[in-house]
């Protein structure tokens, strides 16, 4: 695939991002777009590699050695089909993504890995530019109803294949505006909302009913739904969050991140957000090292926080992984996120005693360090480190260390499914399908808390499923 050559002959290069001291200024996308010719250069250093590793690291197995030849050749409308013949919505992950594919290229043994990623992104972008990216309406109607319960990127892809099986389809989101955590979870710098905007324009020509501030199991009783519908896809996500149980944890200024980072992303869209949670003038302290810990830290900096300090319970992550050892699996080391680049404080090993405040309002948060050793069975342990407590000045605590699973009370509680040991909805990746033959479940409700490129695969596997238990057989691709 690409040129024969191309991987010793060209090296990689990443789009440019504007400066820090610039971005931080607004909430919007900073990446630069890098030039088609470039973008082509690049799909050339993609290798004959015999067995396209980076497909089977891809959670969707995007086809990816066709088009990153397809671009090489110039043929991008062609790469654009062969994209979409695996994923609904590249431009989410073309922007979200952590790149597992990258991880797995088979180039990236002993050398940089072909920018796929950045291919990706490049070519929806140009299928929407060119207009090439149209409304696919099924020619024939089966005459089944589906409701979809949750507009994340597991209910829009499930959503978007019934409806092109010809499915009548409902989307209920109770939120007033359908994206789930693309639209309130995701920090617009990371990922602008008009890409869903677009995505639901053309999902509703398509015969995509969506259905806003229908909160299922709360304001419009569940068992409604399976009542009146053939069948019933759950995709509401893992929004019940891991909290931290100290002393101190009742004071004013502690907040969950989910609690934060969607009040700003309604303030982009110009909603009037009362009592608003600030970091404005702060000294602000986000507890989580992940992807939603570093939202925060990019939010808080754009907001003008005095300070932002990150602390992490597991050790500081190598600086690069051994590759002979974990390729093609995604490596644990040091990265370093476009918000922590913008001046955050990062800390590891450090766990959180219990918080000080001031007129029932936080002020300090006291900590210990940490050492972790391997006990006897290989298990990771950790231990405090004597005499290594410290305290820092913290005005607001933003709580990012997880979800534990989908929430329970209202939808679950009331349509009685059954859950796994883990609290999530108990469904296999076969069938997809619930305790209740008609309720299926997909996404971060059924796996547990993942990544957007999971929740799409599972959507389209799930919408298989469906259609097979609604007609029979399926044609839809898993």
């Amino acid at each position: 695939m690409g040129k024969i050559t191309g991987f010793m002959e060209i090296t990689r290069q990443d789009p440019q991002s504007l400066p820090p001291e610039e971005r931080i200024h607004f909430y919007r996308e900073f990446t630069v777009p890098m030039a088609e010719a470039e973008v082509s250069r690049q799909g050339a250093r993609c290798m004959d590699c015999g067995i396209p590793f980076c497909q089977t690291g891809c959670p969707v197995n995007n086809i990816i050695p066709d088009w990153n030849d397809l671009v090489y050749r110039g043929y991008w409308k062609e790469a654009l089909d062969v994209l979409h013949s695996t994923n609904n919505f590249p431009e989410f992950t073309g922007r979200v993504c952590p790149a597992p594919c990258e991880a797995a290229c088979v180039l990236n043994i002993n050398n940089d890995a072909v920018t796929i990623k950045n291919i990706e992104h490049a070519i929806i972008d140009k299928g929407w530019e060119e207009g090439w990216v149209l409304p696919q309406p099924s020619t024939r109607h089966t005459g089944k109803k589906v409701a979809i319960i949750g507009s994340g990127p597991s209910g829009l892809a499930a959503a978007q294949q019934l409806a092109r099986a010809g499915h009548q389809v409902v989307v209920f989101e109770k939120n007033d505006r359908i994206g789930g955590l693309l639209r309130y979870g995701i920090p617009d710098f990371k990922m602008e909302k008009h890409w869903i905007d677009r995505r639901q324009k053309q999902m509703q020509a398509e015969g995509v009913e969506f259905r806003t501030s229908q909160h299922v199991g709360v304001t419009l009783p569940a068992l409604q739904l399976v009542t009146d519908f053939d069948a019933v896809l759950l995709t509401g996500g893992s929004e019940h969050p891991r909290d931290l149980g100290v002393p101190g944890r009742e004071l004013e200024g502690i907040h969950f991140a989910m609690s934060f980072l969607p009040q700003q992303n309604r303030r982009n869209a110009g909603d009037q957000v009362a009592s608003q949670i600030l970091a404005t003038g702060k000294h602000v302290v986000v507890i989580g090292g992940g992807d939603t810990g570093s939202d925060c830290v990019g939010t808080s900096i754009r907001q003008g926080a005095a300070s932002v300090t990150q602390f992490e319970l597991m050790p500081r992550p190598p600086e690069q992984e051994n590759k002979p050892l974990v390729w093609p699996n995604y490596p644990m080391k040091l990265r370093t996120s476009s918000s922590q680049e913008e001046g955050c404080n990062r800390d590891w090993s450090v766990a959180t005693k219990s918080f000080k405040g001031v007129d029932g309002r936080v002020s300090q948060l006291r900590a210990v360090r940490l050492e972790w050793k391997k006990d006897l069975q290989g298990q990771m342990t950790m231990s405090e480190v004597p005499d290594s407590e410290f305290e820092i000045q913290a005005d607001l605590v933003l709580l990012a260390m997880g979800y534990l699973h989908p929430v329970h009370e209202g939808l679950l509680t009331q349509l009685g499914v059954t859950l796994d040991g883990r609290g999530n909805v108990a469904a296999n990746t076969d069938q997809y399908q619930t305790s209740i033959p008609k309720v299926f479940s997909a996404g971060d409700m059924r796996r547990g808390q993942s990544l957007v490129v999971w929740a799409i695969r599972e959507g389209r596997q799930a919408a298989r499923a469906m259609d097979e238990f609604l007609m029979g057989r399926s044609d839809l691709p898993r």
